[in-house]
């Protein structure tokens, strides 16, 4: 049986966890300070900047299908957990066995690595702790940071889905799905990554 859900993942660089009410304030700003950056790829950020109500709402939402384990979405924040570097999130929109890793970081932390560095981590929960079959990333064939990320971690990409998403003003968008499968992931880059992760009540899992 699955040891999971990780509430936390700790990385050399980085804490993940559950997102809290209480941290609307922080995701706003990290949101509002990013929206040249995110709008392109992220159709959600064409509704912002919005209220910080509306935010507290949506995290209470976000905590809420965490604890039932319908989708699990972290807030990626630094090491002191004084910052929010961006949000990410192991979804379960691939089916029972699989797992969508998302991500996105903060346009003043572009280019540091950090995505990478937390979809590795994810990616170990994934496998070791969840035990799951798969993990799939998807993204914009244009999405040229994005794309770089399963690249890097020893995903396949197994097809470009033409006009299967769509883009803010409905326009068709093709997507990029990359996988990982359980029986290649001890040979992957993401197997090495530095990785602590831990249940709802802090024991450790990984």
């Amino acid at each position: 049986m699955p040891a999971g859900p990780a509430y936390r993942v700790e990385t050399a660089r980085l804490v993940l966890r559950c997102w809290q009410p209480s941290d609307a304030p922080r995701r706003k700003e990290a949101v509002d300070t990013s929206l040249d950056h995110l709008r392109p790829w992220m159709p959600w950020a064409h509704r912002d900047p919005q209220p910080l109500e509306a935010k507290v709402q949506l995290l209470r939402r976000a905590r809420g299908n965490f604890d039932l384990g319908q989708d699990y979405v972290y807030g990626v924040f630094d090491a002191a957990e004084t910052m929010v570097l961006g949000s990410s999130g192991l979804h379960t929109r691939v089916g029972e066995y699989a797992r969508e890793i998302g991500y996105w970081i903060r346009a003043s932390h572009l280019n540091q690595g950090l995505a990478t560095e937390l979809a590795a981590a994810l990616t170990r929960v994934v496998f070791e702790v969840e035990r799951l079959e798969r993990a799939e990333i998807h993204c914009d064939p244009a999405n040229t940071r994005s794309a770089a990320v399963p690249r890097k971690l020893g995903y396949t990409l197994e097809a470009t889905l033409r006009g299967r998403a769509r883009t803010a003003d409905n326009a068709p968008r093709d997507t990029m799905i990359w996988t990982l499968f359980a029986a290649d992931y001890p040979r992957s880059p993401a197997a090495q990554a530095e990785a602590r992760a831990y249940d709802a009540l802090g024991e450790r899992l990984l």
